[in-house]
C-alpha cells in the first residue's frame, strides 16, 4: 500500500511543487542524492574511491518533454564524461532513455545515445542504459542493440527481475555476452507483466543471477568491461543480504572467484554491506545521482524499503 502511493506521489507534478520548496525535504533526500552540482557529484565519488568502491554516476532527469530539453540533457552528459576524465574519479556514466528524448522521438533519442557513447569512448569510459517503465523496455532493448550493432562495446543494459520476460531477456543477453546490472525494480507495474508479490520477484531475482553467473563461466572474459579496460561481469544491484549471499553461495558452486561479479547500490544504502563486500574481495558500485530533478527519485525510494519513510519523517520533525 505504502508502495503504491509513493510511487503515484512520485509522478503527481503538484505534490512534487509543494514538497520541493519544504528546506526538510531536500535534508532527508541528500541522504540518497549526492547534490545537485556535478562538483558535488564529484566530491561524493572520490570519497567512495578512496574506500575502495567505484561509482556510476546518474544525472537526474526523466521524461522530458521538448526536443530542447533532451538535447540539453544530451550535452550535459557529455560534460558529465570530460569532468570525469578530468578529475580521474573511478566511476562511469548511467543515463535514461526518456531524458534524452525516447518518449519524444526515437531516432532523435538514437542519434543522442550514438554521440554519448562516442564521447565515453574517447574518454575511455563506459554509459550504462537504466531501464525504466515497461512502456519503454522494448524500446530500450532495442535501441541498446542497435548500438552494439554500430560497434559501441562500451555500453549495457539493465533488467528488472519484477518482469515475467525477464527470463528470456537474460538468456539472449548472455548469448551475447552483454553488460546486465540485475535490479528487482522500481516501477509500478500491472500484473499482467510483472509479479505482484515479493517473494516471487526474490526467486526470479535468484534465477536470473544464476543465469548470469553461468554465463560468466561459459564465455569466459570478453575483452572490455565498465571502465573499457578490465573483463566484463554481471552487476548484481541489490541491497537485500538474501540476494547477495545467494550470488556469493552461486558464484562458488560453480567455481568462479570474487571478482567474477559486481555488487552494485544505492548511495546512501547499506554502507555497512558496501564495506564488508569490499573487505571480503568483492568489487563494489555505488549508483550517485545529484541534479535539482530529485523529487521522483526520492518517491521511488521511499517506495522501496519502510525504513527509508521512517527517515525521511525523523529528518522532517528534527530541528
Amino acid at each position: 500500500m505504502l508502495r503504491s502511493m509513493f510511487l503515484s506521489l512520485s509522478r503527481a507534478s503538484r505534490v512534487q511543487r509543494t514538497i520541493m520548496r519544504w528546506p526538510l525535504a531536500w535534508r532527508a533526500a541528500s541522504r540518497f542524492v549526492a547534490g545537485t552540482q556535478l562538483t558535488e557529484a564529484l566530491r561524493v565519488i572520490q570519497d567512495l574511491n578512496t574506500r575502495g568502491i567505484n561509482a556510476t554516476l546518474d544525472h537526474l532527469g526523466e521524461n522530458t518533454t521538448t526536443t530542447d530539453e533532451a538535447a540539453q540533457a544530451a550535452a550535459e552528459i557529455e560534460h558529465i564524461l570530460e569532468e570525469i576524465d578530468r578529475s580521474g574519479a573511478r566511476t562511469n556514466v548511467s543515463i535514461k532513455l526518456t531524458q534524452i528524448g525516447l518518449a519524444l522521438d526515437e531516432a532523435m533519442c538514437r542519434e543522442h545515445v550514438a554521440r554519448i557513447l562516442a564521447h565515453a569512448r574517447d574518454c575511455h569510459n563506459f554509459v550504462r542504459i537504466d531501464m525504466e517503465e515497461t512502456a519503454y523496455t522494448e524500446q530500450t532493448l532495442s535501441l541498446y542493440h542497435q548500438m552494439r550493432q554500430r560497434g559501441f562495446d562500451n555500453t549495457g543494459v539493465v533488467i528488472q527481475s519484477y518482469l515475467y520476460r525477464s527470463g528470456f531477456d537474460v538468456s539472449k543477453l548472455v548469448q551475447e555476452h552483454a553488460r546486465v546490472r540485475l535490479v528487482k525494480g522500481a516501477y509500478s507495474e500491472p500484473r499482467d507483466v510483472a509479479y505482484p508479490r515479493k517473494a516471487d520477484v526474490d526467486a526470479n531475482f535468484d534465477r536470473l543471477t544464476e543465469l548470469l553467473l553461468s554465463g560468466v563461466l561459459a564465455a569466459g572474459a570478453p575483452p572490455l568491461g565498465e571502465d573499457g579496460r578490465t573483463p566484463p561481469i554481471p552487476a548484481i544491484a541489490t541491497h537485500d543480504a538474501r540476494r547477495v549471499e545467494f550470488a556469493q553461495a552461486h558464484a562458488r558452486r560453480i567455481g568462479l572467484p570474487e571478482r567474477a561479479m559486481e555488487f552494485q547500490m544505492l548511495y546512501g544504502i547499506r554502507r555497512d554491506l558496501q564495506e564488508r563486500l569490499v573487505a571480503a574481495g568483492y568489487p563494489v558500485r555505488v549508483y550517485v545521482p545529484y541534479g535539482t530533478h530529485w523529487y521522483p527519485y526520492l518517491m521511488r525510494r521511499l517506495a522501496e524499503r519502510p525504513a527509508n519513510v521512517w527517515f525521511f519523517v525523523m529528518n522532517y520533525f528534527r530541528r
